[in-house]
């Protein structure tokens, strides 16, 4: 039976819990660009990729980029449509209807202007590229949620856009006022 939460999800935090059995999102950090009856979506913001870099997007592109461009990590967003990219940013910047507006600090756009505005140092001040995204059927995240396999918390641009990546896992918790070390793989209920 499908358990729906009263809530949406959309503009927060997804923490995996330790011991989920899906090794694509262990130890991940969702931000839910969207959670309605209709289905979920995400990116994962605390994995960087080592194979790919945004020198390497940039130039499949064709894009050129200013000297001054801040160094841009590429994140594997989740495992659906891995060649897709999407950046998650702060909403000082929007690309009409190629933006979706998250909520009042955050927005997601899917579109080669936005990669060359970054290039050319005028996209948002605040950015993660990712590559692919996380998707759930109708029901299919709140069952996982029922199931322990996430916590959630309130998304913050410090932890999304300033904190490590191999930081955002912890500082999530930290938020919940939950230590990692105190997790355990074993889920149980009341």
């Amino acid at each position: 039976m499908v358990q729906q939460t009263s809530q949406t999800l959309t503009g927060k935090l997804l923490i995996a819990m330790p011991g989920m059995g899906d090794s694509r999102f262990d130890g991940g950090v969702i931000y839910m660009c969207a959670h309605s009856d209709e289905g979920s979506m995400g990116l994962i913001i605390n994995k960087v990729s080592k194979e790919i870099a945004a020198d390497d997007v940039f130039e499949q592109l064709e894009i050129n980029q200013v000297d001054t461009m801040p160094k841009l990590d590429v994140c594997y967003g989740g495992p659906v449509e891995m060649a897709r990219g999407f950046v998650l940013h702060s909403t000082d910047y929007t690309d009409g209807d190629a933006s979706l507006p998250v909520d009042d600090g955050f927005a997601m756009t899917a579109s080669r202007d936005i990669l060359r505005d970054i290039a050319q140092g005028t996209g948002p001040k605040e950015r993660l590229l990712c590559l692919g995204y996380a998707g759930w059927s109708p029901g299919q995240l709140d069952d996982e949620i029922a199931q322990n396999a996430w916590l959630t918390c309130d998304a913050t641009r410090d932890i999304v856009f300033h904190s490590r990546s191999s930081e955002k896992w912890s500082a999530a918790l930290k938020t919940l006022g939950v230590s990692a070390a105190l997790l355990s793989a074993q889920a149980g209920r009341a």
